[in-house]
């Protein structure tokens, strides 16, 4: 069985991008406020610094800054999960369920692992925030950025970070997708 070996940085920048067991899904955007309740839930727990976050029908991406002497990223998201697939309740379940994911008390929602990246440097943070920006549109999901309603880039746009008519390019690079 293949050992998953995350990289633990206290008090890191990391990139993130989890993703729904199926990729024909629109669970995330569908059922919103129980994905921003968990998430309010579990930050009020364990605050990060949300840097963006874009949450697509299927998957969502995420870069957080987390406190410094703290590298505990792995439990927060699953304490995410947990918390929307409680309140999207057993309808929202897949039948199907391996025996695997059964023995796990898994309810088959979320794919079990998510891609995490640190931070290297400004040049990585920005090519990973504008990812999270972007990505709305490199789906074809939204013409521009700002047009796409489950995104940071509105906040970012309110407190001058961003212009409001941000286009950007498309970004190289692993992001998990």
């Amino acid at each position: 069985m293949p050992s998953y070996r995350r990289g633990r940085v206290p008090g890191a920048s990391y990139f993130f991008t989890l993703t729904l067991a199926d990729r024909s899904s629109t669970l995330l955007t569908e059922r919103i406020d129980d994905l921003r309740h968990a998430y309010a839930l579990t930050i009020r727990e364990a605050p990060i610094v949300c840097e963006a976050f874009v949450v697509l029908p299927d998957h969502l991406h995420a870069v957080w800054t987390l406190p410094p002497g703290d590298s505990a990223f792995s439990e927060r998201w699953r304490k995410i999960k947990h918390r929307f697939s409680r309140a999207v309740g057993r309808t929202a379940h897949p039948t199907n369920l391996s025996d695997s994911k059964r023995a796990k008390r898994e309810c088959g929602i979320w794919q079990r692992r998510f891609w995490e990246h640190v931070i290297r440097d400004e040049g990585d943070f920005r090519r990973h925030v504008e990812y999270c920006w972007g990505n709305p549109v490199k789906h074809g999901l939204a013409e521009r950025a700002v047009d796409w309603p489950f995104s940071t880039i509105h906040r970012d746009i309110r407190l001058g970070r961003v212009d409001a008519q941000w286009v950007g390019s498309p970004t190289e690079g692993r992001f998990g997708e």
